[in-house]
C-alpha cells in the first residue's frame, strides 16, 4: 500500500508544506457567529490576500518554467502570459525575476483584476509592475498578443467541462504562444481526489486553511470544491471559494492537447522523500521531474508541459 503524501489541491512550496497535516478532517461547517463585540477576525480577513499565503508560490512554479524552457527550447523565456490570473501575482513575480521580463494576465472577473492592480502590483517594485499588463477577457481570446510561456495554474482551466470546450482552449493558446513556445497546466489526482473530504492545513498565526471536496461525480468527473479559513477566535471565512469542475485526467489532457496541434505532451511529478516526523506521509520536495510512469498516490500535484 503506498503511503500518503502531505499534498492537497495546490499546495506546494516547501515551506507550505513542511509539515504535513493532511489527514482527513470533518467536513467544513457553517460558522456560529461568535458572542463577542467588534468584527471577527473573519469578517477582518481580506480572501484575497489569504489566497496568496495559502495556496500560490509563484517563485517555484517560475524556477521549474525557467528551467524547463532553457531545456527544450535553448533560451530563456521572456514574455509570459497568466490564464485565469485573479490576483496576477504570478505576473507580478515573473517580472520581479528579470527586469527584461513582461507578463500579460487574463481573468474575466474585473473586481479581482482591480484588487490585483491595488494590492499585487502596487505592492511589486514599480520597474517590475508596469511590465504587467491585466486583461479583463476570456482566455480563448485569440487577438492577444504572441507570448513565450502560457501558464494555466490552479486547475482554472477545470471550468471547460466538455472535450469540444477544453479542446478550443488549447487551441487558441496554441495560436497565442510563438513558434517555439510552451504551454503549461497544473494538475492534480490521485485516488484522494475522487470522493469527498476536508482537509485542513495549519497556517502561522493561528490560522487553518481547509481544502474541501464536497462533491464527486464518477460518471462525468464533475467536482464541487471550496476553501474555507477557520481562525483563532473561532470565526470562519466560511467557503470563500467554491470551485465547479470536470476533473480532467491525464491521458485526457494529453490527448486533447496534441489533438490542439501540440507537438510534444510531457508530465512532471514532485519528487518526495519520507517525512521525518510521520513516515505515514510523504513530504514533497518543491522539485519537479519528468515522467512517463509513476506509482498513483492519494494526492499529487503535477504539471503538463505542451510544446508548440
Amino acid at each position: 500500500m503506498s503511503k500518503k503524501t502531505a499534498k492537497s489541491p495546490a499546495k506546494k512550496s516547501p515551506a507550505k508544506k513542511a509539515k504535513p497535516v493532511a489527514k482527513k478532517a470533518a467536513k467544513a461547517s457553517k460558522p456560529k457567529k461568535p458572542a463577542r463585540k467588534g468584527p471577527t477576525l473573519a469578517e477582518s480577513a481580506d480572501k484575497f490576500a489569504l489566497y496568496q499565503r495559502s495556496v500560490q508560490s509563484p517563485s517555484v512554479d517560475i524556477e521549474f518554467f525557467d528551467a524547463e524552457f532553457q531545456k527544450h527550447r535553448g533560451r530563456v523565456p521572456l514574455t509570459v502570459r497568466e490564464d485565469f490570473c485573479g490576483t496576477a501575482l504570478f505576473s507580478a513575480e515573473w517580472c520581479k525575476s528579470d527586469p527584461r521580463r513582461t507578463a500579460l494576465g487574463v481573468d474575466l472577473d474585473g473586481p479581482t483584476l482591480d484588487w490585483g492592480r491595488t494590492h499585487t502590483l502596487a505592492s511589486a517594485p514599480p520597474d517590475a509592475a508596469e511590465r504587467v499588463t491585466l486583461a479583463q477577457t476570456d482566455v480563448r481570446d485569440t487577438r492577444l498578443a504572441p507570448v513565450d510561456l502560457i501558464v494555466a495554474m490552479n486547475f482554472s482551466y477545470c471550468i471547460f467541462k466538455t472535450r469540444d470546450e477544453l479542446r478550443g482552449y488549447f487551441a487558441a493558446a496554441r495560436q497565442n504562444l510563438v513558434d517555439d513556445g510552451v504551454f503549461a497546466l497544473e494538475v492534480y489526482g490521485g485516488t484522494e481526489a475522487v470522493v469527498e473530504l476536508s482537509d485542513e492545513r495549519e497556517l502561522r498565526g493561528g490560522l487553518t486553511y481547509v481544502w474541501e471536496q464536497e462533491k464527486f461525480n464518477p460518471i462525468d468527473h464533475h467536482t464541487l470544491c471550496h476553501i474555507t479559513w477557520k481562525f483563532r477566535d473561532g470565526s470562519q471565512l466560511y467557503r470563500a471559494f467554491t470551485y465547479d469542475w470536470r476533473l480532467w485526467t491525464l491521458p485526457e489532457l494529453g490527448e486533447l492537447l496534441r489533438e490542439a496541434g501540440f507537438s510534444t505532451v510531457k508530465y512532471y511529478f514532485e519528487r518526495v522523500e519520507a517525512d521525518e516526523d510521520d513516515d505515514e506521509y510523504l513530504t514533497g520536495t518543491g522539485e519537479f521531474v519528468e515522467h512517463t510512469e509513476i506509482e498513483n498516490q492519494e494526492a499529487w500535484l503535477g504539471y503538463v508541459v505542451a510544446l508548440k
